[in-house]
């Protein structure tokens, strides 16, 4: 196999994720993970999961100010540029594949300019991702690069799911419910199978951190989601407020709001920051004696569980449920409440092992025997596009 490792990228708006990937085995294997994080924010700081390498690279806060700048810096410290042999290729998180993008692919320069053209329809997260790739083509223009794409999963929905129901033109225009998170919920039916050795026929997986959507899922494929058009949609979010009425908007609109004041309002001040008023963090706002943020739990968490209602009821019944990502792993309190709202639907949680459960490293099934199955798998977006790169990279 050319290449002994893989560069994993998630571009983000002030932070720059990465891991990197053996390929000596069956299976890649992550022997680094790490982020440039608070880029254009005056306090940019690198996370490495390796401390002893860590203390091996130098890293001053100011040289790396920008995404690029920070480009440049993990490039240099891993060594592409010197030993482009030792690399197989770089595979990339990109948010919105539109309804080109439906399966991973080998980024060439035609669809580089197509995932240009996608901007306008995710303007707060794609800009960023594309421009990941593009700076990494300039500094290493031969070395192969692979995009893998969020709302690639939900592509089999079907039309009576994507569909608004606005006039035919708009729907040609590709205004549809896309969802997001795919790469995690392709991480967790992967886990699921490796560890099961099946998947549920009518499984729902909880995607929750400051973004968060849930997925029903029917056997192995993408049939409905919360997020639609756009990430706004859905559930209540770290800073976004989820599903609202388009009334609203409207309304603020009528009243005066420019469309930037309302982006800001939607993306940057909603949700658990703007119930609370004390943060968007969830550990945060928990941990506050504030009514306001109470309130802001008692919103989220019946979100979740309306919705949990609602997915059902789109797969006619529901034989698991997985919680995951930085509050579906880690907050056992959030999991019992969204429990108990949901009991109707046969969920009883081990209250013992749901809160001994925290940093999970494997599957863990938090419910009652003889109940609904609940569990709590951790996420790997980065481990599923590290196997597609692969799968195109190294035939």
């Amino acid at each position: 196999m050319p290449g002994r490792q893989l560069l994993i990228i998630n571009a983000g708006s002030s932070s720059l994720k990465f891991a990197v990937y053996a390929l000596d085995g069956a299976e890649p294997a992550a022997n680094l993970r790490g982020q440039i994080a608070g880029i254009g924010q005056g306090k940019t700081r690198l996370d490495l999961s390796d401390t002893q390498i860590g203390a091996d690279w130098p890293f001053t806060a100011e040289k790396v100010g920008t995404h690029q700048a920070a480009l440049h810096f993990l490039v240099a410290r891993l060594g592409l540029k010197e030993r482009p042999q030792d690399w197989l290729g770089i595979g990339h998180r990109i948010v919105h594949g539109g309804t080109i993008f439906t399966q991973p692919v080998v980024l060439t320069a035609d669809y580089i300019a197509a995932l240009d053209g996608l901007i306008p329809l995710a303007p707060l997260h794609q800009p960023h991702n594309v421009g990941a790739i593009k700076a990494l083509r300039d500094m290493l223009p031969e070395m192969p690069q692979v995009g893998c794409f969020d709302t690639a999963f939900h592509a089999s929905n079907p039309e009576r799911v994507a569909r608004f129901a606005l006039p035919e033109t708009y729907w040609r225009q590709g205004i549809r419910r896309y969802g997001f998170h795919g790469l995690s919920y392709e991480a967790i039916l992967a886990r699921l199978r490796r560890e099961l050795s099946t998947v549920p026929a009518r499984l729902i997986v909880a995607h929750l951190g400051n973004g968060a959507s849930m997925a029903a899922i029917r056997d192995g494929l993408g049939l409905a989601t919360t997020m639609g058009f756009s990430t706004l949609d859905g559930l209540v979010m770290g800073t976004r407020p989820g599903a609202i009425d388009p009334g609203v908007l409207l309304h603020l609109l009528q009243k005066g709001m420019s469309a930037a004041e309302l982006e800001r309002l939607l993306y940057h001040q909603s949700g658990l920051l703007g119930v609370s008023g004390v943060s968007a963090d969830m550990k945060t706002v928990s941990q506050s004696d504030q009514p306001q943020a109470k309130l802001a739990i008692d919103l989220y968490c019946h979100r979740v569980a309306v919705e949990l209602g609602r997915l059902t009821a789109e797969l006619q019944g529901l034989d698991m449920l997985v919680f995951t990502g930085g509050v579906g792993e880690n907050a056992h309190e959030i999991r019992s409440r969204i429990a108990a709202e949901a009991g109707w639907l046969g969920i009883a949680l081990d209250e013992a092992i749901n809160a001994g459960t925290r940093q999970v490293t494997r599957g863990t099934t938090i419910s009652k025997p003889d109940t609904l199955p609940v569990l709590v798998v951790p996420t790997d977006e980065e481990g599923v596009i590290a196997r597609h790169c692969v799968r195109l990279l190294a035939s």
